[in-house]
């Protein structure tokens, strides 16, 4: 960064090749030896994408994804896919520090400015999220699984009309595993599987976080989600925030869902240096 003009391949080349307790200590020995912000000092060399992916980059994960929640909700209208990728994604033990760091951060729990900016069944699905109340256990209950699925058909395929508050109770609470078992069962009483049932059932943001919350069980789906024609935010911020998670998940259920790579789609959608940080955190084909 010094003297006119910045190396912006070199940042990238640092930057996206480390990990986020290394660009932890990173920032620290920055600190130490130049007596400044790295974060701050970037803020003001660079631009555009390319800023937005570097200074995400250099958040611990629970202050990025708060961040991002707060920038979802700014201003008019809530970007709402953010919500729901953030919230249905996230462990318990990840919701807490998320919610610890909103409220310290900007003075109001999560719970309130979320609760402030959606409405209806949709924000009942994302306060039940923010509680972390969800079973992480691996456990499955074999006579339960037969209950839910059961109580998820009657709630939906078998009636005029949806009760979504039991499939609020069913996909918010249980364990992945037994969501499994679940799933398998549902499709044994009514011939359909369970994404099928929740697209004919329920529509829009609902629709969206059920989804999100249920069937694509362990992956980071946003992108999926959005289609191709993806909004740079999304992008950015499955980018960053699941470069060390399951990028290859990831990319793998790109492939099987669009026929073509993520990185190939990255290469011709975007430009410059934003590009080229956002392929070395895809890491190749």
């Amino acid at each position: 960064m010094k003297g006119a003009g910045t190396n912006e391949a070199t940042i990238t080349e640092v930057l996206a090749h480390r990990t986020i307790a290394q660009r932890q200590r990173i920032k620290e020995a920055f600190k130490q030896s130049v007596g400044k912000d790295l974060a701050d000092e970037l803020s003001s060399e660079l631009s555009g994408n390319f800023r937005s992916v570097i200074l995400g980059l250099l958040m611990l994960a629970p202050v990025y994804d708060a961040y991002e929640l707060k920038t979802a909700m700014k201003g008019a209208g809530t970007e709402e896919a953010c919500l729901i990728d953030i919230l249905a994604s996230r462990s318990n033990a990840e919701i807490r520090t998320i919610n610890a760091f909103y409220k310290k951060e900007y003075e109001k729990s999560l719970e309130d400015a979320v609760s402030g900016d959606t409405s209806g069944m949709f924000k009942r699905v994302l306060v039940s999220l923010l509680t972390a109340g969800r079973d992480e256990s691996d456990k499955v209950d074999e006579a339960q699984a037969v209950v839910d699925a059961k109580e998820i058909y009657e709630a939906g395929e078998a009636r005029w009309g949806t009760d979504e508050v039991k499939f609020l109770t069913v996909l918010c609470v249980r364990n992945r595993n037994h969501l499994l078992r679940v799933f398998e069962e549902y499709q044994k009483i009514s011939g359909k599987d369970i994404e099928e049932s929740i697209k004919r059932e329920m529509s829009g943001c609902l629709e969206d976080v059920f989804l999100a919350i249920g069937p694509s069980v362990p992956l980071s789906l946003s992108l999926s989600h959005q289609g191709l024609g993806t909004t740079d935010s999304v992008l950015i911020r499955i980018m960053v925030a699941r470069a060390e998670i399951d990028m290859l998940d990831i990319k793998a259920e790109f492939l099987k869902m669009y026929g073509k790579t993520l990185y190939s789609f990255i290469k011709g959608d975007t430009s410059g240096d934003y590009r080229k940080i956002l392929l070395e955190l895809c890491g190749g084909e």
